[in-house]
């Protein structure tokens, strides 16, 4: 076996998260040795983001929801498993998903477990994966967990434009959606470039704190950059909201029908249901430079 394919062995082996690819084994019977995976049945993020004919990404509390479970998987890499691990090529590609739909991240060919002490890598040679890669990695050859979360701010773009990172024009013109992005962001016009429709002005408020995020995670500075931990706790802050007024708003509908009109069934509601702009807004990412 050859120096690479062992150490994603080494690093996969010691991965245990929901989120994760799971490594099942290792077959040493064919000419190039293999690694066996769990089965993931529905493909790849980016399949389903770039084919317009899938369906799982209609709403948005889907993509929302994935957006969550990916940051989930890179704090357990960053922060809980041991030692920490730096992925390095986080992008839609490597994102897979079960039958469930639920994302797992994949293919650990070019990360790096961090040493006791250690917070980022001298790299021998640059991997990753060209519109998803840190500037600050590319320029200085050094990688940390920040550059992780720099890919990950693209693949929210991503799912919130639809588009690829290195986007050609109907002109035949290379596009850098990143700044389109941030120019979007910045004038007000972010649903002009979104992929999908907000159904209501409670998703209008998400997604805009969502577009926030990834903004502050594209930051050309890693110090500047939220940590994965910040970005996953606002993520299922957000994810714990939709749920919770999917459920009122489900429960309410049952009501109606059931023609109930019990006390406590008035109560629940006539019970206000904070918008995302009073629960997750209020946090201000635009201090997230300030708190790091």
């Amino acid at each position: 076996m050859n120096e690479e394919f062992q150490k994603e062995i080494g690093i996969i082996s010691q991965v245990n998260h929901k989120n994760v690819v799971k490594l099942l084994g290792l077959c040493l019977e064919t000419k190039v040795p293999l690694l066996v995976y769990e089965l993931i049945s529905n493909g790849t993020l980016f399949k389903h983001i770039h084919d317009k004919g899938s369906q799982i990404l209609a709403s948005w509390s889907n993509r929302l929801r994935i957006a969550s479970e990916i940051a989930l998987a890179l704090n357990y890499l960053h922060s809980l498993a041991d030692p920490p691990i730096i992925h390095g090529d986080v992008k839609s590609v490597n994102i897979l998903l079960d039958n469930k739909y639920t994302a797992k991240i994949a293919d650990f060919g070019a990360s790096v477990l961090i040493s006791p002490g250690q917070t980022n890598i001298l790299a021998s040679k640059i991997q990753g994966t060209l519109g998803y890669l840190d500037p600050e990695y590319l320029m200085t050859g050094i990688l940390t967990v920040q550059s992780d979360v720099y890919s990950f701010g693209v693949v929210l773009l991503e799912l919130l434009t639809g588009e690829k990172p290195n986007s050609i024009s109907s002109s035949g013109e290379k596009l850098n959606i990143i700044q389109h992005f941030i120019s979007a962001l910045e004038t007000n016009n972010l649903f002009k470039i979104l992929d999908f429709q907000a159904a209501d002005e409670g998703e209008m408020d998400e997604i805009e704190v969502v577009a926030e995020l990834a903004k502050a995670c594209l930051n050309r500075m890693g110090v500047n950059r939220p940590t994965i931990k910040q970005v996953s706790d606002r993520l299922a802050m957000l994810t714990e909201h939709t749920q919770k007024s999917w459920t009122q708003q489900n429960n309410d509908e049952t009501d109606y029908l059931l023609g109930e009109t019990s006390t406590s069934s008035r109560k629940e509601v006539d019970q206000p249901i904070l918008t995302p702009s009073q629960t997750v807004i209020s946090f201000q990412i635009e201090n997230y430079t300030d708190s790091i």
